[in-house]
């Protein structure tokens, strides 16, 4: 059975008398510095166990590794670049379509929009002035591996161990691949636990008109729970990304990132993107009026190059 461990980066000050206070960038300074030697440390475990592996399936007299891994790489940064015109149409769109609604529709001046930023700006205040830090980070560390361990059982892998705690976790598995390694830097964990828990109180009860309001809040707070430590997280030498190439990994994460937006936005009860197939079309649009405009580019190019006889 193979080993997938995903240790995420926590603060502890460890040895520290009890009166003594840091603050939160020290904090957060320490948990980068132990989270970057644990990768490490992994990180050669890693590569010792494939050199071992490619060792022993190799014949007499081996093989580069660099030169079995560059194909590898190549074909990871093509596939990123192949969906860096993804990005920019949904990107287009996604503005072009907010801001339509937010300016001309007024959804800036709905209760839904103001209950949402509320949280936003909430979660936003405690992410920098550290209140409850230990409890937060808790909090995230188990949503993002226990996001691995769903995305693992989803496609029909088995999770052998599972450890979280303020330093750190991880999972053990017998599969993994690239949605499996990413899932927790796209997935809102927290506002999937909300969602469902507003869907089952509706279901099971008859809520006042407040609630709903409440809701909002609820997704304000967890959305910006998720995106400030993804993004506090990201540059910090994650394994995760590095398994899937970092170019690839990052593209995937923003791309996914914006999608579940979307998505959550058109299945909003006063969505400024009005439904899933109003979007799509104009992404449609957005994708024909850009093709043809890079086309019209390189057509232009072509003449130019010929009209000078260098062809």
């Amino acid at each position: 059975m193979s080993k997938r461990r995903s240790k995420q980066a926590a603060t502890r000050a460890a040895g520290r008398p009890k009166g003594d206070k840091s603050s939160f960038g020290e904090v957060l300074t320490l948990a980068n510095r132990r989270a970057h030697e644990r990768a490490n440390r992994r990180s050669g475990r890693r590569e010792l166990k494939s050199v071992r592996a490619a060792i022993a399936a190799t014949p007499a007299g081996g093989v580069d590794a660099a030169a079995v891994d560059w194909p590898r790489r190549l074909t990871r940064w093509l596939a990123g670049l192949v969906l860096l015109p993804l990005c920019w149409v949904t990107s287009w769109t996604f503005l072009s379509r907010f801001s339509h609604a937010t300016m001309e529709r007024g959804f800036w001046q709905t209760p839904e929009f103001w209950y949402f930023a509320l949280g936003a700006l909430s979660m936003a205040g405690w992410f920098w002035s550290g209140l409850f830090k230990s409890f937060f980070l808790y909090l995230y560390v188990f949503g993002h591996e226990l996001t691995h361990a769903a995305f693992v059982v989803l496609f029909r892998g088995r999770v052998t161990d599972f450890h979280v705690s303020t330093e750190g976790g991880y999972i053990t598995t017998n599969k993994t691949n690239l949605v499996i390694a990413l899932s927790p830097y796209f997935v809102p964990f927290w506002s999937v636990i909300g969602a469902l828990a507003y869907a089952v109180l509706r279901l099971s009860a008859d809520l006042k008109p407040g609630w709903d309001q409440a809701f909002y809040a609820v997704m304000g707070v967890t959305w910006t729970f998720h995106m400030v430590w993804t993004l506090w997280m990201i540059p910090r030498d994650q394994p995760d990304l590095k398994e899937n190439g970092t170019f690839l990994s990052l593209v995937v994460i923003y791309l996914a990132n914006l999608l579940v937006l979307v998505l959550l936005l058109c299945l909003a009860a006063e969505s400024p993107l009005r439904d899933a197939r109003d979007f799509a079309m104009e992404w449609l649009r957005h994708a024909a009026t850009g093709g043809d405009a890079v086309w019209r580019w390189l057509h232009g190019l072509a003449d130019g190059f010929m009209s000078r006889g260098n062809w």
